[in-house]
């Protein structure tokens, strides 16, 4: 009898337990058995190991093999079992040294002629041997994004034989490093090219600045598109620890990141078609969705009435909570979910409801139903609510040539670039103050780092009476109220920047007629 022991990580969210792969080999006629809870593509595993030992000119066992896949509760899917399997086999009958293989953890799938093919996961398996300070051996195709853990001993291979001869020391294999790039802003369309809606981008500076999630409203051609699809340059990049988590997510989907860019923050935009589990996560084995994608980073709904009301309203928990949890019968799972929610829509079906150019043409009960695709909890959520409004065309800034566009002053001001460096000011102020943006803020926090003088919070509480604002409105009007102080450099916040939090919550019941 012979027995060895091979570690490797399963995957649960972004979680990699341990596994522990035991090989016990015995006389008797030739059969092998894989337990341990194992998933169909884990079943599967052992012809592929077979055929993967042949073809790289090793020998199978000729006698009963049993491997087991502890903790036996722990669910196990996927081919990343495969190249654990294989070398523990090795190991018990000889073939490699079994002391090696103790010294690290092994994940990788195999083809049947002994090529490593990347897994799923890997940079939570590289957090994770890190941590437990052991090597890890993996395929070649998943070193560069596990790279980003920085884990010190990392050991690519793109064969079963490479892996074997690392193990024997003929040769060893060199441990991986690759220089972690330095990250650009995102090239985003520039703000001064938006001629007018100068409200609309200071709303948007605003948000960029405290993270705030913003909902536009209004007719079409008032800019609510081009105005999100400029918000991504104005964002400053990830710290390490938020592109690592990030960087983490795209592994588990499998994903790419660029590498230059991995600490630039995700931009999600996915279709009104898309479905709950599409955009909250799911499946089984449970997998990330666009809300964890869009982790650290922007998602933007456009045409928000278009989704279906069920799949928005799954958006209210994880926008308070900044996670997702998964439940399925045989496993659970948890992901960040930590977004910046910027969303567009119409205000009747027509589009054009309230607007002076066009007559809407909708019956006052399908513009209700149609508002009434966007729950008021789920508005009420939103820190800056923005109706558009069409501007004629001989009021914006710089109309007329673009001489008078560039002697404009605020135009000057409104620019991609200048945007972002103030941006980037009150992003240090809020992180040095609490560690967190503004809209992370806690109720006890909130009133800490929000201290009113008395002609503020009493236009507050009349504000709060007048409109019949709820606790988490009140919550938020303050929130953006401590980001327009860090803008302007305040350190108290006064009451005019209360009065221009207080004009930006005037949608909760959509009147916008």
């Amino acid at each position: 009898m012979a027995f060895a022991l091979a570690r490797t990580r399963a995957l649960l969210g972004l979680e990699a337990p341990l596994v522990a792969v035991e090989v016990h080999l015995s006389g008797g006629l030739p059969r092998t058995s894989l337990v341990g809870l194992p998933a169909a593509a884990v079943r599967e595993s052992t012809d592929r190991v077979r055929a993967a030992l042949v073809a790289s000119d090793f020998q199978y066992p000729n006698g009963r093999v049993v491997i087991n896949l502890g903790p036996a509760d722990l669910p196990k899917e996927g081919g990343r079992f495969d190249l654990p399997i294989a070398l523990g086999i090795l190991a018990a009958s000889g073939q490699i040294p079994a002391e090696r293989l103790a010294e690290v953890e092994v994940v990788g799938e195999l083809s049947l002629n002994g090529t490593v093919q990347p897994v799923r996961g890997a940079v939570s398996c590289a957090v994770a041997a890190r941590a437990s300070s052991r090597g890890l051996i993996l395929p070649a195709g998943n070193a560069r994004e596990a790279a980003f853990a920085r884990a010190t001993r990392l050991f690519p291979v793109s064969h079963l034989a490479e892996a074997r001869c690392h193990l024997l020391g003929a040769p060893a294999i060199e441990p991986f490093s690759a220089p972690v790039p330095d990250s650009h802003p995102i090239e985003a369309p520039d703000l001064a090219e938006v001629r007018g809606q100068e409200t609309a981008k200071r709303v948007l500076e605003i948000a960029a600045a405290g993270g705030h999630h913003v909902l536009m409203v209004g007719p079409p051609g008032t800019g609510k598109t081009m105005l999100a699809n400029r918000l991504p340059g104005l964002l400053p990049p990830m710290s390490e620890a938020e592109a690592l988590e990030t960087m983490a997510i795209y592994s588990a989907r499998r994903l790419e990141r660029d590498p230059t860019a991995w600490r630039q923050r995700p931009v999600r935009a996915p279709h009104h078609t898309i479905s709950a589990v599409g955009l909250v996560g799911g499946g089984v084995p449970p997998r990330p969705g666009e809300i964890s994608l869009a982790n650290h980073g922007l998602l933007f709904l456009d045409e928000l009435a278009e989704f279906g009301r069920s799949i928005l309203d799954v958006l209210r928990e994880p926008l308070e909570s900044g996670r997702v949890a998964i439940v399925r019968a045989a496993c659970e799972a948890e992901f960040p979910a930590r977004f910046q929610l910027v969303a567009a829509m119409n205000p009747c079906p027509c589009g054009y409801l309230g607007d002076g150019t066009q007559r809407c043409r909708c019956l006052p009960e399908a513009v209700r139903r149609y508002q009434a695709r966007v729950s008021g909890p789920l508005v009420d959520r939103f820190d800056v609510h923005l109706a558009m409004v069409r501007e004629a065309a001989d009021s914006r800034p710089g109309h007329g040539g673009s001489d008078r566009r560039s002697r404009d002053p605020g135009t000057a001001r409104r620019t991609t670039s200048v945007v972002r460096e103030r941006v980037a000011a009150a992003y240090a102020i809020q992180i040095d103050r609490g560690g967190r943006l503004n809209r992370d803020l806690a109720p006890a926090a909130t009133a800490h780092c929000c201290p009113l003088d008395p002609d503020a919070r009493s236009l507050l509480r009349a504000a709060t009476r007048r409109f019949a604002l709820s606790e988490r409105a009140v919550q938020r009007v303050l929130r953006v109220t401590r980001t327009i102080a860090d803008i302007d450099g305040g350190e108290r916040p006064r009451a005019d920047q209360v009065a221009e939090a207080l004009a930006y919550r005037g949608l909760e019941r959509f009147s916008l007629s």
